[in-house]
């Protein structure tokens, strides 16, 4: 589901990338990860793409690298 992945996270998602499913389904992933609002976290770059880069708001990336962390630890 999450990972590292170099300096990067890596996320898992089921849904087929169509239609922006994808995208949406990452938008959820990330939300419940770092139990963040889905307005609060956009995507910037990569839409269309296997690559992603994500906004977040009201978060620090600290809070986001423990988070992250304690995500990839729950059992799926």
């Amino acid at each position: 589901m999450i990972g590292r992945h170099g300096d990067a996270w890596k996320v898992r998602v089921v849904a087929a990338p169509e239609r922006g499913r994808a995208n949406a389904s990452v938008v959820a992933l990330l939300a419940e990860a770092l139990e963040l609002r889905r307005p609060d976290i956009r995507i910037v770059s990569g839409a269309g793409s296997r690559d992603k880069v994500v906004e977040l708001a009201g978060i620090s990336s600290a809070e986001v690298e423990r988070r992250l962390v304690v995500a990839q630890k729950v059992p799926t």
